[in-house]
């Protein structure tokens, strides 16, 4: 039998970033929808049309989304928020936006659905909603019209689907004494709805993707999973896809349910192939994910090209595809013009992923390896690069750390009296959480820079006016705690990896984090060390401009690390405290000349948490354990600050606390509060500020709708500890925005004060 090559999804965002652009212009009213339209369709088009000249033997559709895949799946099943239904019922483009981004009008401002992160990744997707009358109908047919386009390029058609189970896993419901459960049977009544349209249209497989699979999941999910897929038995092939780690231990699902191919992530999840052999029927189609869908690495293609071999010897039926969709990657390695040869040829983005898996299924069908060394060649090479860039000395650090090496030298209690009596701050103190807006003046001055239009001093000349500039609207705003607003910074990973050792960066290495927000990762390929100051001049600037203090900002070396591509040859562990090391010196150099507040942001930290129960204590000591050494000389004093962000964090809330950061800022303002129920069981030690305004909405939040946070956070937070402040950084916003949204939150704050007073 021959072997078949797929992916599980190609990023949606274009190859520069067209996508990107298009959403924020028709946001902006700069171009019409149907020219929005246009453009999407031209992006579906050229990664078809690319797909197909790498030669992947099913064209993949359904994996483009206006702003991400769940909300596109909340739009096929109908399932919109009463809050954004209008009055002819009518559903389109501007209401998937409104769902996401909200909406204000001169008479109201509808809030937009939470975000959370996607599983263990950096990609965000917007919370569905269930209640007891949510109603759902197939009405959003985009699907039906992309599967359209790809059979004009080609016959093998795969579209793919997110499946039942996840889709009512991923979402919230906000009714007491109300099972998601009872919503079941209408949603798996669209889905059949969906696989008879698919089988009209001569669709022969479907991808659905339950990527919930890879989680402990509960007896009753079980029980509903083998249910929903012998309710949704079809005349279609269905490929059900798993990924981000191993699904051994919800095998007796598989064995139950009427499918007619398994895919299996190789790469986050280690598998006795034994068991594979005999849990598995013998008409099963088995995928196998051997190309790394979330890092940039070439594949060891010869490596694969044995462990298929021996899997053939006892299956035939076997495809090879991506780990998982590669929206988790850049992609195409060959717009990069500025990375040397012998570097950029490690690297595989998305372009490159697909290739990988023509080059591998060829070289198994044609049973001949030399079709794969050519390929492989610069991974050896790189072994030598490595050798020569070896740190000894940093090695040698890391192996002669101690326990002691991980610990402040007093416990909060301690430092608490002294940051109070240090800072002198009142009651509810105000901050916000980093930067400032990113104006196009200011992304042209970086880029003149970058590009040598304009020399260093009159560079640093212009960035110093833009920290007063922003130092001095604080000063008016009545800011307790003010920051320099990061005009220096591009991204909060990349600016750090450009001035750490041991950092790659790309061009074009976009990747969609949410709608229309995409970040650059840089790629860790040696080891990693700091040779000069980062932040110091900035942040003493900022500094000797006003008697308030400035905080020094840092992005945390989990985030760092998550939020990269990192290399692959050592331990996360290890590169995580060799950032740690590094960011030891920078904190010690900022302390050194002044600065008394210092954030240092993680808002990764439980994005990388595994999804398995069994290896989630692992993660945590290793990652708990490289920020704190990343803090752990600074005076008591010193105030530490972390940020996190847009995630669950009931389930690591010990880890959290064990951080042992003097403050901590998280966001919840978008979920009304709702993340501040895990401190009501768990005695948070430290101080806390919850996130009262949602900086991802345009919306702007309104004074007494703040003070409700506020007195609903005092009640679960000890007035002492209760800290004021956004939900994240204010760059994406503009100026109008942020100084309306941050007179309301003051003002609220004050009236709160006067009300305790």
């Amino acid at each position: 039998m021959t072997i078949l090559n797929h992916i599980l999804g190609f990023p949606r965002i274009g190859f520069k970033r067209e996508l990107k652009i298009a959403q924020e212009m028709y946001w902006s009213k700069k171009i019409s929808k149907s020219k929005l339209k246009e453009i999407g369709k031209k992006i579906r088009i050229k990664n078809l049309k690319k797909q197909k000249e790498m030669g992947l033997d099913f064209l993949s559709v359904g994996d483009f989304a206006w702003y991400d895949h769940v909300l596109s799946t909340s739009m096929m099943l109908g399932n919109i928020p009463k809050r954004f239904i209008n009055s002819n019922n009518k559903i389109d483009i501007d209401t998937l936006f409104y769902i996401a981004r909200g909406v204000s009008t001169d008479k109201k401002s509808t809030n937009p659905s939470e975000m959370t992160k996607w599983f263990n990744t950096n990609y965000h997707y917007i919370v569905p909603e269930f209640s007891k009358d949510s109603v759902f109908n197939f009405s959003w047919k985009q699907l039906l019209k992309e599967i359209d386009e790809a059979l004009l390029i080609g016959k093998n058609v795969k579209p793919i689907i997110l499946g039942p189970m996840s889709y009512l896993w991923l979402g919230k419901t906000y009714e007491l004494n109300f099972n998601r459960f009872d919503l079941l049977d209408k949603i798996l009544d669209v889905y059949k709805n969906i696989f008879s349209c698919l089988e009209k249209k001569g669709i022969k497989w479907i991808q659905i993707d339950e990527p919930i699979l890879s989680l402990d999941l509960s007896s009753e999910y079980k029980k509903n999973f083998i249910y929903s897929y012998n309710y949704l038995k079809c005349n279609i092939n269905i490929l059900l896809t798993t990924y981000f780690g191993n699904i051994s231990h919800n095998l007796d699902i598989i064995q139950k349910i009427p499918i007619q191919g398994i895919h299996l992530d190789l790469i986050s999840g280690k598998y006795n192939f034994a068991d594979l052999k005999k849990n598995f029927s013998k008409d099963l189609i088995i995928s196998l994910g051997v190309i790394n869908g979330k890092n940039i690495w070439k594949t060891d293609l010869i490596k694969y090209y044995f462990l298929i071999k021996k899997i053939l010897k006892y299956r035939d039926n076997i495809w090879i595809g991506s780990s998982c969709s590669l929206i988790h990657v850049p992609v195409d390695i060959q717009q990069e013009k500025k990375i040397k040869t012998e570097l950029k040829t490690l690297f595989s983005f998305a372009v490159q992923k697909c290739y990988e898996l023509y080059l591998l299924s060829s070289a198994l069908n044609k049973n001949k390896i030399d079709l794969l060394e050519s390929w492989v060649l610069p991974l050896l090479s790189y072994n030598q690069i490595i050798k020569n860039n070896t740190n000894n000395n940093l090695k040698d650090k890391i192996l002669s750390l101690k326990k002691k090496d991980y610990q402040r030298k007093n416990s909060y209690k301690i430092r608490y009296k002294k940051q109070k009596k240090k800072l002198n701050l009142p009651i509810l103190p105000i901050t916000t959480i980093g930067s400032f807006p990113q104006t196009q003046d200011l992304r042209k001055l970086r880029s003149n820079f970058r590009n040598k239009l304009i020399n260093k001093k009159e560079y640093k000349k212009k960035i110093f006016k833009i920290i007063k500039y922003n130092i001095l609207q604080q000063e008016k705003l009545n800011i307790d705690v003010l920051v320099h607003g990061e005009p220096e910074r591009n991204d909060m990973v990349e600016y750090f990896g450009e001035n750490l050792e041991g950092f790659l960066f790309t061009e074009y290495g976009w990747v969609q984090s949410y709608g229309s927000r995409c970040v650059k990762p840089p790629i860790i390929y040696s080891d990693i060390s700091r040779s000069k100051p980062i932040t110091l001049d900035w942040i003493k600037y900022a500094q000797s401009l006003t008697k308030k203090p400035v905080k020094g900002m840092l992005t945390g070396p989990v985030t760092i690390l998550l939020w990269s591509f990192p290399r692959e040859d050592i331990s996360y562990k290890i590169i995580a405290t060799q950032i740690a090391l590094a960011l030891k010196d920078e904190i010690y150099d900022l302390e050194k000349n002044g600065i008394n507040i210092i954030q240092i942001d993680e808002p990764a930290l439980r994005e990388g948490l595994p999804l398995k129960n069994i290896d989630k204590q692992k993660y945590l000591s290793w990652a708990i354990n490289s920020f704190k050494l990343s803090v752990s000389s600074v005076k008591d004093s010193t105030q530490i600050h972390t940020h996190m962000c847009y995630c669950e964090f009931n389930d690591i809330i010990q880890s959290i606390s064990d951080l042992d950061a003097d403050v901590i800022t998280i966001e919840t303002a978008r979920s009304n509060m709702e993340i501040l129920d895990c401190f009501k069981n768990f005695k948070y030690p430290n101080s806390v500020g919850p996130g009262f305004y949602d900086i991802h909405s345009p919306n702007i939040p309104q004074k007494n709708n703040i003070i409700k946070l506020i007195k609903k956070s005092m009640k679960i937070i000890s007035i002492n500890k209760l800290w004021i402040n956004p939900d994240c950084g204010l760059k994406t916003r503009t100026w109008t925005e942020v100084n309306n949204a941050l007179k309301n939150l003051v003002s609220a704050t004050k009236k709160i004060r006067s009300n305790i007073s």
